[in-house]
């Protein structure tokens, strides 16, 4: 299937459906030995086929209650660590949460964000406007406390893509349409859309959280008009060379971008995803496929990242976004971007040690002997894990800290059948890393990552997602689905073929330190209905029909140190009937394995997130999209979304106004810590 048959597809309801569709096609040509391979060594493809595992590999993932029959009582009553009545699970127009917490709508799309901005008219949209307003498609969400007692900080959140066809009137898809309805001012909106967005935000005399409209660090942060720098081993390399910037240490925007991370000293890691669909060309052959000569200087590297993705004509207005006109381009997008949201004048910067691959989060730790590590994962089908270790380690000085993202190593992870993991240096002249094989010197390496892994021989996964690690040396690794992994491509780390639901795999890291080079790991859950032999589940017994969920994305720890698991099913929720949600994940003792649910989604909306307050008793989560994903499955509605049209108008519920991707802070009724 090519991309014209993709976007002529019914079954696709809009343009982001149709873009992770495409991206469902693997660019990996290394796909002799990936994950379900080495899944199906280390647990024996006979038990993983048949939906089950043996006895002593079922009491390794979840101990000897693991050996009791299935049971529907809450889990809770089996020595579950989260003090909550989970939610029934659905779906339908609005958002629900457990019982005795309040889910208040704080931020959505388009409300003011700066002293002079102007209230918000979804029917006079101007870029101007936007460029003071919250973006589109909130993501990632960070807190930076202001004070001792996190009753006032900033919020920093990333603004990944757009939906045109619920975000403007009359307007419709446009993947579809050739663009027709894109004028310029459309686009520039659109890009005044994304990036990201730091918000102050403080408790009122009630103890609500309110927006801080006149706060002093309020910013928006975009791929239309912010100026950033490179640094690194690829910063003034002669291929992020352009027109505009024949330095190649300069950028202006960020885009796509999806997950993130805090670093110990407070900044904001901006993680840039796909970014490839945002380039164009005028070059195509008669199907309308993008045509880029096999012998130019780029070629292997688009290839590779999936250049020109041509789901955005950006690239018709603005000739950055064009690679006939600017070759180079796309190689200064691809990065984690590092901001400071408690200066408001400063300048991003993207980091590219860190490495150019389609980045779903970066999450960063200390480890034990005081290093930074970033643990990063490649949110493609069949591609890699990823983590960077500083060389200097973290201090109390900033200015000091601001090189730790300059000097380190990036590293690629190979998982083995035995249940090891060896974490594999990307550095120039190591092993295939010469002028031999393309790479003439580090730059090369940072700019073409992902080749260079794929020479490694690193281990081809089930879209890695978000990566979360905590201080004890332990990291958890989502890895949201593969509808293209066949079952003569299994491996020990990613089992089952057609893998539509995902696992979460855990890593221990050796010695307890995150700058370990090896360690071990295990798969915490297999996720999708335990019920249905076929699917190949494996959760704790104790885990009820309304636990189980399937596509983990984003994760995090909250003041406890218990995981909690977002999903993003996208436009096959209806393969569960489940709403995207939020979900408290047991990893320790008899419980472990066991899943609760604790928050949904309205439908057509992905759970993104969550973020939690250091004192536990304020949850973040961003509802992205609601009312586009998968909205023919709605029983009653059965179409696709349009503005004037849509699924639901969460969170407003005004006829004039059409869904709004929105914030959402959740607190415990009469205070207090977060299921506790």
């Amino acid at each position: 299937m090519n991309r014209q048959d993709i976007i002529s597809d019914t079954s696709i309801g809009n343009k982001a459906e149709a873009f992770e569709a495409f991206d469902d096609i693997p660019t990996n040509p290394n796909l002799d030995r990936t994950i379900g391979d080495v899944i199906n060594a280390r647990y024996g493809r006979r038990d993983i086929l048949h939906g089950m595992l043996g006895v002593t590999a079922t009491t390794s993932l979840f101990g000897t209650s693991a050996l009791i029959a299935p049971s529907q009582a809450n889990a809770a009553a089996h020595g579950s660590r989260y003090a909550f009545d989970e939610l029934t699970w659905g779906n339908d127009e609005n958002h629900h949460v457990a019982d005795g917490y309040d889910a208040q709508v704080l931020l959505r799309w388009g409300d003011p964000i700066t002293a002079d901005a102007p209230e918000f008219d979804v029917m006079n949209q101007t870029a101007a406007a936007q460029l003071k307003q919250f973006g589109y498609n909130n993501d990632y969400v960070g807190f930076v406390s202001l004070n001792d007692d996190n009753s006032r900080g900033l919020l920093c959140v990333n603004h990944e893509y757009t939906n045109e066809e619920v975000m403007f009137p009359g307007l419709g898809r446009q993947d579809n349409a050739q663009f027709s309805g894109m004028t310029p001012e459309l686009i520039d909106i659109e890009m005044a859309a994304h990036g990201g967005s730091v918000v102050e935000i403080a408790k009122d005399a009630s103890g609500a959280w309110q927006v801080v409209r006149d706060g002093k660090m309020n910013r928006r942060i975009t791929p239309l008009d912010t100026s950033m720098t490179l640094d690194g081993p690829a910063a003034g390399h002669k291929r992020l060379q352009t027109n505009d910037d024949p330095t190649g240490t300069k950028v202006i925007g960020t885009l796509n971008n999806c997950a993130g991370g805090l670093t110990p000293w407070g900044t904001w890691l901006m993680a840039e995803e796909n970014f490839h669909g945002y380039f164009w060309t005028d070059n195509l052959d008669a199907e309308g496929k993008p045509v880029i000569a096999e012998d130019a200087p780029e070629a292997a590297s688009y290839k590779r990242y999936g250049v020109p993705g041509m789901w955005y004509n950006w690239g018709q207005n603005h000739a950055r976004f064009n690679v006939d006109q600017e070759p180079h381009a796309p190689n200064k997008f691809g990065w984690v971007v590092e901001v400071d949201p408690m200066d408001p004048t400063s300048t991003p910067v993207k980091h590219t040690a860190l490495g150019r691959f389609r980045h779903e989060g970066a999450e960063t730790t200390v480890a034990s002997d005081g290093r930074l590590v970033i643990y990063m994962g490649d949110d493609n089908r069949f591609d890699y894990q990823y983590k960077y270790v500083s060389d200097g380690k973290v201090s109390e000085d900033r200015s000091a800290n601001a090189e730790l993202m300059r000097d380190g190593t990036l590293y690629v992870a190979r998982f083995d059948e035995d249940g090891t993991i060896e974490w594999m240096p990307l550095v120039h002249g190591t092993g295939p890393l010469t002028a031999q094989n393309g790479f003439n010197d580090q730059g090369d390496v940072m700019i073409d990552t992902r080749i260079a892994a794929d020479l490694l021989g690193a281990t081809p996964m089930d879209r890695p997602e978000d990566a979360q690690p905590r201080g004890d040396g332990t990291a958890y690794i989502m890895l949201t689905n593969n509808s293209r992994r066949e079952a003569d491509n299994l491996n020990a780390a990613n089992p089952r073929p057609q893998s539509n639901f995902g696992h979460i795999i855990e890593i221990k890291e050796d010695g307890g330190n995150h700058a370990a080079t090896k360690g071990t790991w295990s798969i915490l859950v297999k996720c999708g209905d335990p019920s249905l032999a076929e699917v190949g589940a494996q959760w704790n017994p104790e885990t009820s029909e309304n636990g189980w969920f399937g596509s983990p994305d984003n994760c995090a720890f909250d003041a406890d140190g218990r995981l909690w698991i977002s999903t993003d099913q996208g436009g096959s929720w209806d393969k569960t009937g489940k709403s995207d949600g939020l979900y408290a994940l047991e990893t320790e003792g008899e419980a472990r394995g066991t899943s609760k649910l604790f928050f949904r989604c309205p439908v057509g909306g992905e759970m993104c997130g969550p973020y939690f307050t250091d004192d536990g008793e304020t949850l973040f989560v961003a509802v992205q999209h609601p009312g586009t994903d998968g909205t023919k499955n709605l029983a009653g509605f059965e179409r696709d979304s349009t503005f004037e049209d849509p699924a639901t108008r969460w969170p407003d519920f005004d006829p004039a106004m059409p869904p709004r991707p929105a914030v959402v802070v959740i607190t415990k009724q009469g205070g207090g810590k977060i299921a506790v």
